[in-house]
């Protein structure tokens, strides 16, 4: 009786210790970071201009050069903005050409697999404080661009200190099944029957612009809440709320597609108040497209779905 005991106990030990390395390696498999292959990038030559546009589009110099950055400076991607969250602090790297300390030695690939798949260069995990949930919807070609234009900006020597996260926030790995949750390339609203105006406006609102990553409030695990898609959000930076931008009453309801163009280019409501806060920094970068980038956004704003909030 002992010894048949003995054998079923090792038995159970032995399907346990089973279990768990099937369970980790299944976990190991989920996680592990999904890249693009050079195969998958079409030939495309880069439009330095259409770049540079992307750029503007995108905030790069907000959050990449340095605080209080202007003019020239703000192409100065050095880093040094510190992002303080709920799930620790966040040094935002340096993506200037520097070779040693920036993005200087990234191929194409490397960039575009930062962009759209938030992977880094060594094959890890980035953090989703950079958006590449947003990014994931722009095209190959955009980002190509968007690389061929930051590789004429001056390269800038400068270290930035590692992320500062608690466990098991540090973990990155942990960041794969967070992925499979969030990273969808696909629209974050249905727009039926919409203008190319509309489209050109979803495409900059929802890609490069990522005005969602701060207008549209989170669940528990830092994902974005869709069914509140742009209705406002707490201020990540500190006290009080990013305001509703859908065309609510509790929003920008009242505003209409040529105002919120011009407050764009401007940074003046049609209340004859001023942006603030962080704000200021996007419209400043809004300023530097095209009117008709500007328009094409208003004219999305007044498409997206009106939802009630407390922004």
């Amino acid at each position: 009786m002992a010894t048949r005991r003995r054998s079923v106990i090792k038995r159970l030990f032995g399907l346990a210790a089973l279990a768990a390395l099937l369970g980790g390696g299944g976990f190991w498999l989920l996680t592990a970071p999904e890249t693009l292959a050079e195969t998958d990038l079409p030939a495309h030559t880069p439009d330095i201009a259409n770049g540079e546009r992307i750029f503007h589009a995108g905030g790069c110099s907000s959050c990449h050069a340095a605080p209080g950055a202007k003019g020239e400076d703000k192409l100065r991607l050095a880093g040094g903005v510190t992002l303080n969250t709920d799930f620790g602090r966040f040094h935002v790297p340096n993506i200037s050409p520097d070779p040693d300390t920036g993005i200087g030695g990234w191929s194409t690939l490397d960039f575009v697999n930062a962009m759209v798949r938030g992977v880094g260069r060594r094959g890890e995990h980035l953090y989703p404080a950079f958006p590449y949930t947003s990014y994931a919807r722009m095209t190959l070609p955009d980002v190509i661009d968007l690389k061929g234009y930051m590789d004429t900006l001056p390269a800038v020597p400068n270290q930035v200190a590692a992320h500062e996260l608690p466990f098991p926030f540090s973990l990155r790995r942990g960041l794969g099944l967070w992925k499979r949750l969030y990273l969808d390339p696909v629209p974050a609203v249905v727009l039926a029957d919409a203008s190319d105006l509309v489209r050109r406006g979803q495409y900059l609102v929802e890609g490069p612009g990522h005005c969602g990553e701060c207008h549209t409030p989170r669940d528990a695990i830092g994902g974005l809440d869709r069914t509140a898609w742009l209705a406002g959000a707490p201020n990540p930076d500190g006290d009080g709320r990013i305001p509703n931008i859908t065309p609510d009453s509790t929003g920008i309801g009242a505003w209409s597609a040529e105002e919120i163009a011009y407050s764009l280019e401007s940074g003046f409501t049609p209340e004859f108040d001023s942006f603030g806060g962080s704000m200021v920094a996007v419209q400043e970068n809004l300023a530097a497209l095209p009117a008709e980038d500007r328009e094409a956004i208003a004219a999305y704003l007044k498409a997206v779905p009106a939802r009630a909030g407390g922004g």
